[in-house]
């Protein structure tokens, strides 16, 4: 076992599903978290009652309004003055089918785009560049980010979800890139890309005729959100630093590459 004992790290989408299991996992193991939220706090009031303030601290942060990812940025910078790593975990999947309205089309490609990949790469600008003037302090200092992808990143997904398997695709080739360019000044970069997680956004899987999501993974389960947690703060340890630019399938091997 690890510890992130006194390490301080941005979760965002943290008010339910995956990422309150990841602040929940980060807070176990010694570290304070920033618990990013769109509209209500959700599960993070749970976490808040158990750690308290001086470990968790709650920010809402509407990620489809411009410029919404250096905000979050910045006040999560205010919490304790430094961050060690960075968790892209907030995203949207609105159902479009390619027949609906031209407005409504564009307005749900738009918005998914915004949160799914423009407030991502704005959080990872933000994140580098602290990273960066930290390491021209400290040549010891490293710094992490762990990106939320998905299945449909690699083998796409059904067709009133083209948005979303699209920006999901373009999360790998961001966090590569930065992987890339910035292992050498101590700046990893990570993807994890689950399948269905048994979360609430999950309950279309067991809705009547969806028998075949759950039906084509050979687990015959859909993935514990603990599981994908788990992963992420593996990858934020810094035992596996050599790995970085590397995506970790989880998804019940209903993809595998």
């Amino acid at each position: 076992m690890f510890t992130l004992e006194g390490e301080t790290y941005l979760v965002t989408g943290a008010s339910r599903g995956i990422g309150t299991e990841v602040a929940n996992v980060l807070l176990n193991l010694g570290a304070n978290v920033v618990g990013g939220y769109s509209s209500a706090p959700g599960q993070l009031k749970g976490l808040w009652a158990e750690f308290g303030d001086e470990r968790l601290l709650p920010v809402q942060m509407d990620l489809s309004e411009p410029g919404a990812g250096t905000r979050l940025w910045d006040a999560a910078m205010a919490f304790k003055g430094n961050l060690d790593g960075l968790v892209n975990n907030a995203g949207i999947a609105p159902a479009t089918p390619h027949d609906a309205p031209e407005a409504d089309w564009h307005a749900d490609w738009a918005k998914t785009m915004q949160v799914n990949v423009q407030a991502v790469a704005d959080l990872c600008r933000a994140a580098i560049l602290h990273f960066e003037a930290e390491r021209d302090k400290d040549e010891e200092f490293t710094g992490r980010i762990v990106t939320v992808a998905s299945r449909a990143s690699f083998r796409g997904d059904q067709p009133d979800s083209l948005h979303y398997a699209a920006s999901k695709g373009a999360l790998i080739s961001l966090m590569k890139s930065i992987s890339r360019g910035f292992a050498g000044k101590g700046i990893y970069a990570f993807t994890v890309a689950p399948g269905w997680v048994d979360t609430d956004m999950a309950a279309v899987v067991h809705q009547p005729g969806n028998e075949w999501m759950l039906n084509e993974i050979p687990t015959g389960a859909l993935v514990p959100p603990r599981e994908i947690a788990n992963m992420i703060a593996f990858l934020l340890s810094g035992m596996v630093d050599q790995a970085t630019g590397t995506n970790v399938d989880i998804n019940g091997a209903s993809y595998v590459r």
